[in-house]
């Protein structure tokens, strides 16, 4: 049986067959490493400017600011619970990273096309939704076509990357204070609209601007449970892949207290403060 397995064991890639687990040396608190990493993706404008999504029918406000915010925080609570504890419970124990813990469930040749292959995929993916994003914002202020800009983020990116990890961590802890001195700043300017938000006058609002013919057409007809499941889906999604890289993140972790503590502040508080204040903006705005 020995022989057997000595065999197997030598028919497996060296990535695999010299993993070692990152020592308990090199881990460190939960507030230095998990919760500020998932923090900064959740304080990206692209997933806190859309979380509402104040469409023809009334989007995530479309029942109220009261039930927009609880969809976000069952969203949060799902995002922490079911996408991103177990994968990082996974990491804390083997400490090895996902590409290596996947091929316990997918073997060797499914573990380097998932998650290994896709997972290096998505990096573009992120890449180029960041790119194409930040250029639609910037576009318009410094009169450059979108396109130009899209290259030069591209080429930037690229290059602080491959200038190595040190200078992505030392641009990371900078950046995000950006989107918070952002939202802190409207929320300031529309909090005194919020007494006077009405939900149905929303929704009449963009029916008018998307020109429906049909008045019935502008009534907000999302039911609750489609307004929480609206949300869930739009927060679960944009986080899923990111929660799956939890195995990663659990590699750092000292204990289960900083994988647990990681996923509830970086994650789920996240997702309701940076999404939650995004709300109150919109509605603050409609409510003027």
């Amino acid at each position: 049986m020995s022989n057997h397995a000595a065999e197997n064991s030598s028919q497996l890639p060296a990535y695999i067959t010299g993993a070692v687990p990152n020592p308990a040396s090199n881990r460190a608190p939960w507030y230095k490493n998990t919760a500020p990493t998932y923090a900064g993706i959740f304080l990206w404008f692209v997933f806190w400017q859309d979380a509402v999504l104040a469409n023809s029918k009334g989007g995530g406000l479309a029942q109220g600011v009261g039930v927009a915010l609880l969809g976000l925080v069952i969203a949060a609570l799902i995002c922490h619970f079911l996408f991103y504890l177990v994968p990082g419970m996974l990491g804390l124990k083997t400490g090895l990273p996902l590409y290596i813990v996947g091929t316990s469930t997918f073997g060797a040749t499914g573990g380097f096309i998932l998650p290994g292959f896709l997972m290096g995929l998505l990096q573009f993916g992120w890449l180029g939704v960041n790119a194409y994003f930040s250029s639609l914002l910037l576009a318009p202020t410094l009169g450059v076509k979108p396109e130009i800009l899209m290259v030069i983020w591209g080429v930037l990116a690229a290059f602080v990357g491959l200038k190595g990890i040190q200078y992505v961590a030392k641009v990371a802890t900078y950046l995000p204070l950006i989107p918070v001195a952002v939202l802190l700043i409207m929320f300031f300017k529309t909090i005194g609209g919020l007494g006077g938000f009405d939900a149905t006058a929303l929704a009449d609002h963009h029916s008018a601007i998307a020109g429906y013919a049909n008045p019935a057409m502008s009534t907000v007809d999302i039911f609750t449970g489609g307004v929480l499941g609206f949300l869930a889906v739009y927060v679960v999604g944009f986080f899923a892949t990111a929660g799956a890289a939890g195995v990663d993140f659990g590699t750092n972790s000292r204990d289960k207290k900083d994988v647990s503590m990681g996923g509830l502040i970086g994650i789920a508080l996240a997702i309701v403060l940076t999404a939650g204040i995004s709300t109150l903006i919109v509605a603050g705005v409609h409510g003027h």
